[in-house]
């Protein structure tokens, strides 16, 4: 029996089904979904949490005249099948095939490229103030889910968008509750009372009656609108939203999809900035998704019938390394206070949220304000470690540079994700951290070779350094050496030499340093003898190391998971420059300056030129033209 999936081609096609065609198509949809992400791995919940909210949005707006930002993006898969990739739907997140965000050089009816949360209501108040320049007519609506509202981001848009008064609709997809009837039938019933044009044609007789009447007419709307406020404050649960300018709708059930429909036509008419407010359930639908919707947020493949993972587990991952370390130490030290942005589990942070309650805390998708939160903390006395994504790092760099590092607080930054993270591609890869940390006074910048090295910088930022460190490292498993949880600091700026050679000197940061290895290796067998250095800090670097090395091989390959653009390798040539080694030949290997698309690691440090192979050939090409140079210069004298 054919599917009524199979016949939707673009959102112009829902117009014409019925209602229980649509809660069929609901059914459908979240079937090819748990299919696909079963094999593919991706966002599981989020999608299946807004299938029958996507449907009524595409179905009501002009796609892509009306344009859909989806904050985040990370629920965006029922938009993606819907326009125009269901057949492409089997390659998310794979090597070449669609992305698992939002993606305008995607599709058309992809209005702006997210990934990070709270973007979107900037982000499509723009749009809306765009259409209005441009005359195109078309409606801006952002889809802003309930934890991203707690980043400043949204508020300063939402602020702005009140103030303007554009035709700007944000639905808040509110996951966390769950509707009682009662209170379902009475949301309904305001709901369709307060989007009927009848209402607001009403409202505003009303208004235009009361000031009329003479001599009180304007104490008359004053008094109107402090009984409409008062009314409004006991039966809307969207004063905060009302009084910043918006018009607010809600809570509507989000799985009620002619509710929703019927909702969103009315309100495709009222002018001004609207805010809807819908309450659905993530993971809807898919048993083990509802049961667990944190686990089944983002994961790998996965068993469909049972929701068991596929993935075997190898050797513990770096995360699991940090969080064990870090329970370690505050068993035997009060001060030591933990600080996530809405992500306890994916930083490690679970045991010692468990362990000690009272000095973890998670302050929600604002890794601003956990930066700067940190920095009260370090300033009180108290040693606090803000575990957190490098990628979403970045959304702090102010605080960084402000907060902590201008004041010379010990705030210890664990940074998660250091690298390329894979299949969520660039809004996800974490290749910038090296870069800019580097760029900022008094602060530490470290990454380690292994799984237990990382647990020798965890001690070392929090016993040894006295001021802002940062430690960064990569997602998933470590290389399986054995772990010392109770391991001796490092002492500040020190590398380690790995292995001697006289022909070149490969020195590599963090997860090269096992490609460095490798490499080492196979020149060995080919007759190049390469020295390793482990770097283990991009600052302060280890100059007598390095330097030792310079001057002894006069050939330096430096190797780095991040950009080449003032990164690792470029501080090891600054050095150089320094100490006047300018005819020292150097190689800086790293992630090419352009983002890089989703995929499997190892498929993409190939496409990088990051392989063991690349390296050895770069070393040999650099020792050959080392060397036909100075024989040049022996049968040439003066020849440069």
């Amino acid at each position: 029996m054919s599917r009524l999936l199979d016949r939707i081609d673009s959102p112009s096609d829902l117009r014409s089904l019925s209602t229980s065609e649509l809660e069929t198509l609901a059914s459908e949809l979240r079937e090819e979904i748990v299919r696909v992400v079963s094999r593919t791995g991706g966002h599981l919940a989020p999608s299946l949490g807004v299938v029958e909210l996507t449907l009524a949005l595409l179905r009501v707006f002009e796609l892509p005249r009306d344009r859909i930002v989806w904050d985040v993006g990370h629920q965006s898969y029922v938009h993606k099948i819907l326009t125009g990739r269901r057949e492409e739907f089997e390659t998310l997140r794979q090597y070449g095939g669609i992305a698992g965000f939002p993606r305008r050089e995607e599709s058309p009816y992809d209005a702006f490229n997210t990934g990070h949360s709270s973007t979107s209501i900037s982000a499509a108040l723009g749009m809306a103030c765009g259409s209005d320049l441009t005359g195109d007519h078309g409606r801006a609506i952002a889809v802003i889910g309930d934890g991203s509202l707690t980043a400043g981001l949204a508020f300063e848009g939402l602020n702005q968008a009140g103030h303007l008064k554009k035709d700007l609709i944000v639905v808040v997809n509110d996951n966390r509750m769950s509707i009682a009837k009662n209170v379902g039938a009475l949301s309904q019933y305001l709901t369709r009372l307060r989007t009927a044009p009848t209402y607001h044609r009403l409202e505003s007789e009303v208004w235009e009656i009361m000031g009329r009447i003479p001599a009180v007419g304007a104490r008359a709307r004053e008094l109107t609108s402090r009984v409409l406020e008062g009314i409004r404050g006991v039966f809307t649960p969207g004063m905060l939203f009302e009084e910043m300018g918006f018009k607010y709708f809600g809570p509507i059930d989000g799985h009620n999809v002619e509710l929703l429909v019927d909702a969103f036509e009315r309100l495709a008419h009222i002018e001004g900035p609207l805010l809807v407010h819908v309450i659905t359930q993530k993971g809807r639908g898919y048993g083990p998704a509802e049961e667990d919707a944190s686990r089944f947020h983002g994961l790998g493949s996965f068993d469909k019938a049972t929701g068991t993972s596929k993935s075997k587990p190898t050797a513990i991952s770096y995360t699991e390394a940090f969080g064990r370390s870090l329970a370690t130490l505050a068993d035997d030290d009060e001060r030591i206070v933990a600080i996530t942005a809405a992500m306890p589990g994916g930083t490690g942070l679970t045991t010692f949220a468990k362990n000690h309650p009272d000095r973890f805390f998670d302050v929600g998708i604002a890794e601003q304000h956990a930066v700067t939160f940190a920095a009260g903390l370090a300033a009180s006395g108290m040693k606090p470690v803000v575990a957190i994504y490098s990628t979403f790092l970045q959304r702090a760099y102010d605080q960084i540079i402000h907060d902590v590092c201008l004041q010379n607080l010990p705030v210890r930054f664990m940074i998660d994700r250091g690298g390329l993270v894979g299949d969520d591609g660039p809004t996800h890869h974490g290749v910038f951290d090296l870069t800019f940390l580097r760029a900022v006074p008094n602060l530490v910048v470290m990454a380690p070779k292994d799984e237990n090295e990382l647990t020798r910088m965890v001690r070392t930022a929090i016993i040894r350094q006295d001021g802002p460190t940062a430690v960064r490292y990569p997602r998933g498993a470590g290389l399986g050496v054995r772990m010392d949880f109770n391991p001796d600091p490092i002492p500040i700026g020190e590398g380690e030499r790995l292995r001697s050679g006289t022909d070149v000197s490969l020195i590599a940061i963090g997860s090269m340093v096992q490609v460095a290895v490798a490499a080492a290796e196979i020149l060995a067998r080919d007759g190049v003898e390469a020295s390793v250095v482990n770097a283990r800090f991009v600052k302060p670097l280890d100059r007598t190391l390095i330097l030792e090395e310079a001057e002894s091989t006069r050939r330096v390959v430096t190797l780095e998971e991040n950009v080449v653009v003032g990164g690792f390798g470029s501080g090891v040539m600054e050095l150089l420059q320094s100490e006047g080694l300018d005819d020292v030949r150097v190689r800086v290997l790293g992630l090419p300056d352009q983002f890089v698309t989703h995929g499997p690691r190892n498929q993409l440090l190939a496409d990088c030129c990051l392989t063991v192979e690349d390296v050895v050939e770069h070393a040999k090409g650099l020792v050959a033209a080392s060397g036909e140079r100075a024989a040049l210069q022996r049968r040439l004298p003066g020849v440069e």
